[in-house]
């Protein structure tokens, strides 16, 4: 398991959002998830899925090479 990112972790904190340095280190990383909006949403697509999307629905291309 890697470690925390803390200079990342700092920047979206106290440049992202807004808190001051006492206010940062006094969130738990669970609280800083949150602020950071992690659990908003669903996980970004990876690239395997989009492999598996592109293989079901591939690009198209006229006699010209253009999209129909």
């Amino acid at each position: 398991m890697a470690g925390f990112d803390w200079p990342v972790l700092m920047r979206a904190g106290m440049r992202g959002l807004g808190l001051n340095p006492r206010e940062f280190w006094d969130l738990t990383p669970a609280e800083l998830r949150l602020m950071l909006g992690e659990e908003r949403g669903a996980a970004p697509m990876g690239r395997a899925r989009l492999d598996e999307l592109m293989a079901v629905f591939p690009d198209r291309r006229d006699r010209n090479g253009d999209e129909p």
